[in-house]
């Protein structure tokens, strides 16, 4: 029987099926800094993808991939992207792979968003309707269209359990089968400040596949969950949800940044920067570090190391194209909250 260590893990069998391909890397992994020129996205990503060996090497062996932006809202300003997503989906469709796009938005104004307040829910018939309202008030479902990619509703439909082997919060989480069938998830996140987390980057985008008609909108259930584990609610869990997916890749939208108060109320930062790698840990400690901040201030990196992710330091990491201090800029840093103070506040109330 085919068994797999992570730093005291022993896995075997099904569980095997959903282990993060860059758990079992011995070798130092690699991390793509590219600036942006005269806003050429595109450029900078195909550039980035390159850098990492060509997607011809991030999607050896794979035939399949899940792309998944961080559309947490209608609030432009705070989503990826959607050049991004199309430079991505190009490049994969190219290689003759199977491009699927998938979210699982929070909150948009008409369905769980009234006035200033904002609703927890699980009702599908509210959160099936918000999440295609999400993908063409932002672009996406024009974009999918002429590209002929699926747009998939990660908050309901064909969903089913997957195990956590020595989960924090969860022995098991309900995914979309979408996640299950793919061989690659592609995690694309805009470059944020996080009140929870300190960062939103590429593992703590997948707040947006815990689908909301087990875990809610605004995810209320699950960091009530998560909020017994640890105070930020945002950071244990967020390694689960990694660690129960295929997430392969992750492509940081750096091109426009967010800094203070975020991921939705903090100042805009243009930062002109590609940041991209097939191990999460590492492309999120790079991307932090170009926000100005050491690995030791993001909670989700030591429960990542717990958990028996790598690396442990930004001295671990090969860096591949411009120089980290001719991209970093000192971020303002968010006024940092506990889920249990924000609870009364933000989406206390169900509908």
């Amino acid at each position: 029987m085919h068994q797999l260590t992570r730093r005291g893990f022993l896995l075997s069998g099904a569980a095997l099926a959903t282990v993060p391909i860059f758990a079992a890397a011995e070798t130092r992994p690699v991390v793509a800094v590219v600036r942006i020129t005269k806003d050429k996205i595109t450029t900078a990503v195909e550039k980035a993808i390159d850098l990492l060996g060509g997607i011809g090497q991030v999607m050896k062996g794979k035939d399949s991939v899940l792309l998944k932006p961080n559309l947490v809202s209608t609030q432009v300003e705070a989503t990826t992207k959607p050049e991004v997503i199309r430079a991505l989906a190009q490049l994969m469709k190219g290689a003759g792979k199977e491009v699927l796009i998938g979210e699982g938005s929070t909150a948009a104004p008409k369905f769980n968003v009234v006035g200033l307040q904002v609703f927890r829910t699980s009702r599908r018939d509210i959160l099936d309707p918000m999440q295609q309202y999400v993908f063409e008030q932002l672009g996406y479902a024009e974009m999918a269209k002429t590209l002929r990619v699926p747009l998939v509703n990660l908050h309901s439909g064909d969903l089913a359990e997957v195990p956590v082997p020595g989960g924090f919060v969860y022995d098991k989480l309900t995914i979309h089968k979408s996640l299950i069938d793919v061989d690659l998830l592609c995690s694309v996140p805009m470059m944020k400040t996080h009140q929870l987390a300190t960062v939103t980057l590429g593992m703590k985008n997948l707040v947006g596949v815990f689908p909301g008609t087990v875990y809610q909108a605004i995810r209320g259930r699950m960091h009530d969950d998560a909020a017994r584990i640890e105070p930020t609610a945002a950071s244990a869990v967020v390694v689960d949800m990694v660690r129960a997916n295929k997430l392969g890749l992750v492509v940081v939208d750096g091109s426009m940044a967010m800094e203070g108060n975020g991921p939705s109320m903090g100042k805009l930062v243009k930062m002109d920067v590609i940041i991209a790698g097939t191990n999460p840990v590492a492309t999120d400690m790079v991307a932090a570090s170009a926000m100005g901040f050491e690995p030791g201030e993001i909670p989700t990196f030591a429960w990542a190391n717990k958990a028996g992710l790598t690396p442990v330091r930004l001295a671990d990491i090969e860096l591949r194209g411009d120089a980290l201090d001719q991209v970093r800029r000192p971020f303002q840093k968010p006024f940092l909250m506990k889920w249990n103070n924000i609870r009364p506040l933000w989406g206390a109330k169900e509908i």
